[in-house]
């Protein structure tokens, strides 16, 4: 039998781990239907089905649980050896995939991430602007942003920066007509521009601490939005009471144009933290945007304009 290439084994051991040809196309920046004929030619070169596909799930056979027990492994060293070899270059090159919602871009990445390309050219950055929860290595990106570290198994999390609250704002000019809460029940007979997640299309809860407790607490709306800008722009424009990270509009409330409200009963969140899977730092490409970010901690004065 002629040896068989890397590069379908490489296919196979990722159909096998995401248990789909669609998210092991993505995982490997490939069509779907490319995926599917190379596990077809793997298929054919030896002779027995390696997954039994329904239109519902797909599972391994014995012949092709064999095959992954000793080609994942092997497969495995063979990545971290080309990465050492790699990395005796001292040339970084090649893409790396982050996900991070659209406030870290805001916040924290706008300022970074032109220096690096300009630092690593042969470097593809790969940014990916979104506020849904993403499994790394399911949708394929070697690196992530999020509040807080609390991560699944077999990631790592590396904290960017201190915890954050949520402030409460609203313009001077809403505040003239309904008044200034000073207390949760005062707070009561406002009306909150809440926000809604987009993944999930839920309403983000709102937190409070009270007597270093913390309440949920349940205002009317006075509208709904997705967006943080557009959450930002309706309070500006006196609608209601708007909520965000408090580095996000310090700037607003050092000109004036916006009041925090009930700034004693604000909630503390997790700070910004980088995950990514145990083992990714190996590679050059890799490690150097995990060194580039970790040296340049968030700080809750470098805020955007």
């Amino acid at each position: 039998m002629n040896r068989l290439p890397y590069s379908q084994l490489a296919i196979f051991v990722a159909i096998a781990r995401h248990n789909s040809i669609r998210a092991a196309a993505c995982s490997l920046s490939m069509s779907a239907p490319s995926v599917s004929q190379a596990l077809k030619q793997l298929e054919a070169r030896l002779g027995v089905p390696l997954l039994l596909r329904s239109t519902r799930q797909m599972e391994l056979t014995e012949a092709g649980r064999t095959l992954l027990n000793q080609a994942e492994p092997a497969l495995s060293q063979l990545a971290d050896a080309f990465a050492e070899a790699g990395a005796q270059s001292q040339v970084p090159t090649g893409r790396v995939r982050l996900t991070l919602p659209r406030f870290v871009y805001q916040l924290y990445l706008k300022r970074l991430f032109a220096e690096f390309c300009r630092q690593y050219p042969q470097i593809e950055l790969d940014l990916s602007v979104d506020d849904r929860a993403v499994d790394l290595i399911e949708q394929g990106f070697d690196l992530g942003i999020r509040m807080g570290d609390r991560i699944s198994e077999g990631m790592v999390a590396r904290r960017l920066g201190p915890p954050m609250t949520e402030a409460l704002f609203a313009s001077p000019a809403y505040l003239a007509q309904y008044g200034q809460p000073q207390t949760l029940t005062e707070l009561n007979q406002h009306r909150l521009i809440q926000y809604r997640f987009m993944a999930s299309n839920q309403t983000a809860p709102l937190t409070l601490l009270h007597q270093g407790e913390a309440v949920r607490v349940e205002l009317p709306h006075a509208m709904v939005v997705n967006d943080t800008d557009l959450m930002v722009d309706a309070a500006l424009e006196g609608l209601g009471i708007g909520r965000f990270l408090s580095p996000a509009v310090q700037p607003l409330f050092d000109s004036g144009k916006l009041v925090p409200v009930l700034e004693n009963y604000w909630y503390h969140y997790p700070g910004l933290h980088l995950y990514f899977p145990q083992g990714a730092q190996k590679a050059l490409r890799v490690r150097v945007l995990i060194d580039y970010l970790t040296a340049r901690p968030f700080t809750l004065r470098e805020t955007t304009p």
